[in-house]
């Protein structure tokens, strides 16, 4: 069964975007809440708003199932992320909106967890740990970016609304210095869209784990405020809205590789 796509590029870029599946068992689809069928915390056509950095020689790993089934941005153990702050864990039990993800009775067993986890995480992660090295090896260096989207307001896990633009680095611990500061730089000189480094979002498992910038490997995270590319309450794809925000991406990702 295949779980996830990757395409190989030939550039020292690649772009992970782990929370963009919808497919969910059959055998799941029975034991989930009605709001929940709908998988609402997708990071809604992630892989169209990327879809342009292949003509950048850029790699790209896509899931096909939904972060339901398994969450691939959380640890193996499932220690959480950002401490003393709501979240959702590596089976979620608890949508963005606080219902529940399943009906009573219906929640993951330990021994099922341990299931998916073999069947689903750790196939994405050993491709993905293989691409970064592939690519380390060829280039000396490479930039694993980590693609995600969030509704602009969720008050289970944040206050007020979402900058438009969250760029993580794990508080400088993920990238090199030189590299964060260019991208700032380059969203900092943008006047459409609101932005933080560093803030809410720093960085989930896969940029905290993978990126070593002092062994070659850099890794951010920018997480999308959704309102900018689609409707957030029919999960519709919006061109007009889409198009000038992927022409600043693409130029986020031209920093990436201007090394």
């Amino acid at each position: 069964m295949e779980t996830y796509t990757l395409h190989r590029g030939t550039a020292p870029l690649l772009v992970s975007l782990p929370h963009d599946g919808t497919a969910l068992p059959d055998t799941l689809v029975a034991r989930l809440t009605p709001s929940a069928r709908r998988v609402p915390d997708t990071d809604w056509h992630v892989a169209r708003l990327y879809a342009f950095a292949r003509e950048l020689g850029t790699s790209l790993i896509v899931p096909r199932h939904s972060r339901y089934v398994i969450d691939l941005n959380r640890p193996p153990d499932d220690v959480s992320l950002y401490p003393g702050r709501n979240t959702t864990g590596l089976c979620p039990l608890v949508q963005f909106s606080g219902e529940a993800v399943y009906r009573p009775g219906q929640e993951p067993s330990a021994d099922e967890i341990a299931e998916r986890i073999e069947r689903y995480w750790r196939p994405y992660h050993a491709a993905l740990a293989a691409e970064i090295e592939r690519l380390r090896a060829a280039h000396g260096r490479v930039v694993l970016w980590e693609g995600h989207s969030i509704r602009s307001v969720v008050p289970f896990l944040f206050d007020g609304r979402l900058p438009d633009l969250n760029l993580g680095t794990a508080d400088g611990a993920s990238c090199a210095p030189a590299l964060e500061r260019r991208l700032a730089a380059a969203l900092a000189a943008q006047r459409e869209y609101t932005f933080v480094v560093n803030g809410r979002f720093k960085g989930g498992y896969i940029t905290r784990h993978y990126g070593k910038p002092a062994q070659g490997i850099d890794a951010i995270q920018l997480e999308l405020a959704q309102c900018n590319y689609m409707d957030e309450d029919t999960f519709a794809w919006d061109d007009a809205r889409a198009a000038p925000l992927q022409a600043l991406i693409r130029r986020l990702l031209e920093l990436c590789l201007a090394r």
